[in-house]
């Protein structure tokens, strides 16, 4: 458990599934243009991850390996329906504007690689630990990057005014750029980079120094 725990602290910065794993990429391009709709993704998303995880791991000693990926798959789309439908109920709006993006969640590799290769080979506990982190860990790119969007966009957060737009007698003129899935893309782009360049552990080893070491050897 104190394993699963370091290891849920990790996901959220070090181990972070966007940033790191380059997972969950599309949806963080797709429905990021705004905070709302990026809350209402990483709530669905870490909904079903660990509600996915906590069922494939109680299930995993009665789910036959020859089936096990259908069943996984079936479990999760389960969930993304009644996920999908609540949605719906609760919050129409966000819903429409999220689209078909909340259906997707079925296909994320975020969530099916997590039940594959966490849930299916530990208890419930330490697999809703390792959803739950994976699950923030996305959230926290997702939040980040819709907050920039929106606000570079359109000078609101949430839809509050925070910087006032030149088309209301205010100063700042919203970048149309921003609303575009290629910002995303750059501030995903960037914010990989950053990481990456304060940790020196995840500094990528040139291919030519590579090559210079096996000559010397």
């Amino acid at each position: 458990m104190a394993k699963a725990l370091s290891q849920f602290t990790r996901q959220l910065v070090a181990q972070n599934p966007v940033t790191h794993q380059i997972l969950g990429v599309c949806s963080a391009l797709a429905v990021t243009t705004s905070l709302d709709t990026a809350l209402m993704m990483s709530a669905a998303l870490t909904a079903v991850i660990c509600l996915s995880s906590a069922i494939i791991s109680f299930l995993r000693h009665h789910i036959p390996q020859a089936i096990r990926l259908i069943v996984q798959i079936t479990i999760i789309a389960s969930l993304v329906i009644v996920i999908d439908e609540l949605m719906r109920a609760f919050a129409f709006e966000l819903s429409r504007a999220l689209s078909v993006y909340v259906g997707l969640i079925v296909t994320n590799c975020l969530v099916l690689g997590r039940a594959e290769a966490f849930a299916m080979r530990n208890p419930v506990a330490p697999s809703l630990l390792d959803a739950l982190g994976n699950g923030i860990g996305y959230s926290l790119i997702l939040i980040i990057v819709g907050s920039i969007r929106e606000l570079l966009g359109h000078g609101t957060l949430l839809g509050i005014t925070i910087l006032p737009i030149v088309a209301d007698g205010g100063w700042f003129q919203p970048l149309s750029f921003m609303q575009l899935a290629p910002a995303a893309f750059f501030i995903i782009g960037l914010m990989v980079w950053s990481i990456r360049s304060l940790d020196l552990s995840e500094a990528e080893i040139a291919e030519y120094d590579l090559q210079g070491e096996r000559s010397q050897g």
